[in-house]
C-alpha cells in the first residue's frame, strides 16, 4: 500500500510569518476597519502578536508589546484583541483557511484518494456558549469535526457542537461544509474513501457518503450485540483504517502545538474557532513557509 508523502518528508508548521509571507498569504483575505483611528503598526505584526497568543497560550495582556521610541508599548492589548474579533466576525479567517486549501490544491499538495474524518473535543474552563459535559472525556466542552487528506492537509473544520453531542450526527454538517468547500477550491472528492472510526456507524451516514459519490471506510459499532448483524458485510479496510492515525491522529498532535487550544479560555466558542482557523491555516501553509 502507498503510504501518504508526509512520512517522507515532513515539514515545520510556521508559528511567525515574515512580511513577505504574511502580505501574499494572509493579508489579500483580512478586512481593514472603515472607521476609527489608523493602526499605527503593520497588519503582519498584529497578526504576528495573535500567533504569539495562540502558539504560547500566554494571556492576551501578557503580550510582550515592543516600544515605541518614547519607550511606551507601540500598541495596546486590547486593540490587538479588537482587530483579532473584527476579523473572527466578518468571516476573514474563514477566507485565510480557504485560501491555504486553494493553493494545496494549486500545487497538487493535495491527495484525496482517502479522506479521514474525526472529533476532537476542548474542555473550556470559563464557561460560555456551545459547551456540553462530555461524559467519555469527563470534562465540560466543546467538539469540532475536522476531516483531513492523506497529506495531513485539513479540508473542512467547520462543523462544531457542544461536548454532550454524539459525533454521529455531526456528520451530515460535516460533509455540507466538505461539499461547500469544495466547490469553492476547485475540489472533486468523487471516487475517494471516506474513513471513520465506530462513532459515525450508521446507515444514515453511509448512504450520506455513498450519495456523495464516495465509498465509506468505517469501523463498525457492534453496540454490545454478541452476535455479527444480519445483512451483507459492511466495506471496511482495515490497512485504511489503520492510516488515521498517520493523519487526523496527527493533525491533533500538531494542533496541540498551539498551546492556547489545549483548553478553551474564551467565553464565546467563534473566539476560540476563529484561534483553531488560523492554527489549522499555518498547518496547511507549512509547504510553503521555512520555519
Amino acid at each position: 500500500m502507498k503510504y501518504p508523502t508526509f512520512l517522507r518528508k515532513n515539514k515545520h508548521i510556521p508559528t511567525q510569518l515574515t512580511e513577505m509571507q504574511f502580505a501574499e498569504f494572509i493579508l489579500p483575505h483580512l478586512s481593514v476597519g472603515k472607521s476609527g483611528p489608523k493602526c499605527s503598526i503593520p497588519l503582519s505584526k498584529i497578526f504576528n502578536y495573535i500567533l504569539l497568543v495562540i502558539h504560547t497560550g500566554m494571556q492576551w495582556y501578557k503580550l510582550p508589546i515592543d516600544r515605541n521610541e518614547n519607550g511606551k508599548p507601540e500598541i495596546h492589548y486590547t486593540r490587538i484583541f479588537r482587530i483579532y474579533q473584527r476579523w473572527v466576525q466578518d468571516t476573514s479567517l474563514e477566507r485565510v483557511f480557504e485560501n491555504t486549501v486553494s493553493l494545496l490544491v494549486q500545487n497538487n499538495l493535495v491527495d484525496c484518494t482517502i479522506l479521514h474524518g474525526d472529533g476532537s473535543s476542548t474542555a473550556a474552563k470559563k464557561g460560555g456558549d456551545m459547551l456540553g459535559y462530555n461524559g467519555h472525556k469527563h470534562f465540560k466542552g466543546e467538539k469540532v469535526v475536522a476531516i483531513v487528506d492523506r497529506n495531513v492537509n485539513v479540508i473542512s473544520p467547520y462543523t462544531r457542537a457542544s461536548g454532550n453531542q454524539n459525533e454521529s450526527p455531526l456528520f451530515e454538517p460535516a460533509l455540507h461544509s466538505l461539499k461547500k468547500i469544495a466547490s469553492v477550491v476547485g475540489l472533486d472528492f468523487k471516487g475517494s474513501v471516506m474513513s471513520l472510526d465506530g462513532a459515525y456507524d450508521s446507515k444514515k451516514n453511509r448512504k450520506l457518503i455513498f450519495n456523495a459519490g464516495m465509498t465509506p471506510n468505517i469501523n463498525e459499532n457492534k453496540r454490545n450485540r454478541k452476535k455479527s448483524k444480519r445483512g451483507k458485510k459492511r466495506l471496511f479496510s482495515a490497512a485504511i483504517f489503520k492510516e488515521r492515525f498517520q493523519t487526523i491522529e496527527r493533525l491533533f498532535t500538531w494542533e496541540d502545538k498551539f498551546k492556547r487550544l489545549l483548553l478553551r479560555f474564551e467565553r464565546k466558542s467563534e473566539n476560540h474557532f476563529g484561534m483553531k482557523l488560523i492554527a489549522y491555516a499555518m498547518i496547511n501553509l507549512r509547504h510553503f513557509c521555512n520555519a
